[in-house]
């Protein structure tokens, strides 16, 4: 059945809601209940029973989902005693002599968001609480914090290819090679692919680039001008005694080790389990990857109790029912990831991808626009459903025909798609990373997306020139032209912001 221009009403009333009640739960329930409503008919009860039976229920059963969650638990109950065990404290006191500017700090977010490649998911709940503290007392917005983050995990991760969204990617490279009966290494073109991964490198790019000149623009920059008025101590709260009233057990106890040596731990369970596997030079299984990092975060979560006992800083009893709090935490971070891929399946099911494809196949392209044309389309979808991944699945069997009929490389149909789905994703408030980003920085997940908008449209407009330049020259010194044009873009927005 065709739902022609009702298949656009759930995003639309998900993303609306979204940034107009600052509820992202509400959200994505009443984007999921229109959809539902429009399956049901208007009727409101079916619409009810099939959006628990036929989407929430299928959601919490799959076994990917499944996997995110439990590990997203287990990320829960180790971020929860990083956060209380007074580590993140004791490593931030330990380097601000050395880490002692807000230049120095965003670049060491920024570099720990890329050591950290390897996990979308892990940067902005490792790299965050580790580094809040020192924004905090640096006067540095959580809003500044949850961008860099947003913009070291995805952005990195895209640009590996032997790591799960390498491997997701290439799948989808392969079928489409496949059915073309063509004879092109997916590999080769994912790595040809790199350079024309233009919205990946502007954003990592942007970061640094913002941090040397300081030319932070709309809501970032009231964003940091409140945070400049705010005061805050390292040893705000680190004098309270632990639960049983023993004055041995202080979170003032704590030592940078206690940050240090648990992410150690995290980083060699997972490359000691899969390494065998053949990591990080073979391709490995996406949920062989979690369940090594769920380990890893599991036997992390150990060493740091270890530590909290050995440096006096609380009891067990303390420890173990922090560590179980943090995991409870997780709930709404759960159930906003259940609503958000339930929302992504029923805009699947309504057709809406393909209500958008028909209305572009209707318009006559030159071979030169299809790469823009590209990256618009999927940055759209993208924006509209939350989904990069999802984005890569429906867009890529659209692109590299297209490049094969228009004698386009294959790489820059690619590159267009990735960087496409992930401008959406960047932009979209019900994305996984932008959920996980404002969650590891704590702060507001409306506010998080008001204060990155600006930066992901600046880069995601020249993007689109970067991709018209390459559409027609098919040269890779699209990025190059890419850079340059943020650098100008910069440059000018400084002079505005100094006038």
């Amino acid at each position: 059945m065709d739902y022609g221009f009702l298949s656009l009403l759930p995003p639309i009333v998900a993303v609306a809601m979204a940034i107009k009640s600052r509820n992202v739960i509400l959200s994505l329930f009443c984007g999921g209940f229109v959809g539902t409503l429009i399956f049901a008919g208007g009727n409101p009860f079916l619409a009810t029973k099939s959006m628990i039976g036929d989407y929430f229920f299928v959601q919490l059963t799959d076994s990917y989902n499944a996997g995110v969650i439990v590990l997203v638990i287990f990320i829960g109950g180790f971020i929860k005693l990083m956060e209380k065990s007074g580590g993140a404290q004791a490593f931030s006191r330990s380097v601000y002599k050395y880490v002692n500017t807000s230049l120095k700090a965003q670049l060491c977010a920024w570099l720990g968001g890329i050591l950290i490649f390897f996990s979308d998911l892990g940067t902005p709940l490792l790299v965050g609480p580790v580094f809040m503290p020192l924004f905090d007392k640096l006067k540095i917005s959580r809003e500044k914090l949850a961008w860099i983050l947003d913009s070291t995990s995805s952005p990195v991760a895209i640009l590996i290819p032997f790591i799960g969204w390498g491997v997701y990617i290439m799948g989808l490279i392969q079928a489409e090679f496949e059915n073309l009966h063509v004879s092109q290494s997916d590999y080769s073109t994912f790595v040809e692919a790199i350079p024309f991964q233009i919205y990946a490198i502007l954003a990592i790019i942007m970061i640094p680039l913002v941090a040397f000149t300081k030319k932070d623009f709309s809501e970032m920059k009231k964003a940091e001008a409140e945070a400049a008025s705010r005061e805050y101590s390292f040893e705000e709260g680190l004098e309270l005694e632990s639960g049983d009233g023993d004055a041995r057990y202080r979170t003032s106890n704590a030592k940078p080790v206690m940050v240090l040596g648990p992410i150690i731990v995290v980083f060699a369970t997972l490359f000691i389990t899969l390494a065998p596997l053949g990591f990080p030079f073979k391709k490995v299984d996406g949920n062989a990857f979690r369940v090594a990092l769920t380990m890893g975060y599991f036997y992390g979560a150990l060493v740091l109790m270890a530590l909290i006992g050995i440096y006096k800083v609380k009891t067990f009893r303390d420890t173990f029912k922090i560590y179980v709090d943090g995991m409870k935490g997780m709930t709404d971070v759960a159930v906003t990831l259940v609503l958000a891929w339930s929302l992504g399946s029923m805009i699947s099911a309504l057709g809406t991808a393909d209500y958008i494809v028909n209305g572009l196949k209707s318009l006559n392209f030159s071979a030169g626009l299809v790469p823009g044309a590209i990256f618009i389309f999927g940055a759209f979808v993208s924006f509209s459903t939350g989904s990069s991944w999802g984005t890569f699945a429906i867009m890529m069997p659209l692109a590299i025909p297209m490049a094969h009929a228009f004698g386009i490389p294959y790489a820059i149909a690619v590159g267009a798609v990735l960087s496409g789905g992930l401008f959406g994703d960047h932009c979209s408030p019900i994305s996984d990373t932008t959920i996980l980003s404002s969650t590891g920085a704590q702060c507001d997940l409306v506010d998080h997306v008001k204060t990155q908008l600006p930066y992901a449209c600046v880069n995601g407009a020249i993007a689109f020139a970067a991709f018209i330049f390459a559409g027609f020259t098919r040269s890779p010194l699209a990025v190059v032209l890419a850079v340059a044009l943020l650098l100008a873009v910069m440059m000018v927005w400084g002079k505005r912001g100094e006038a």
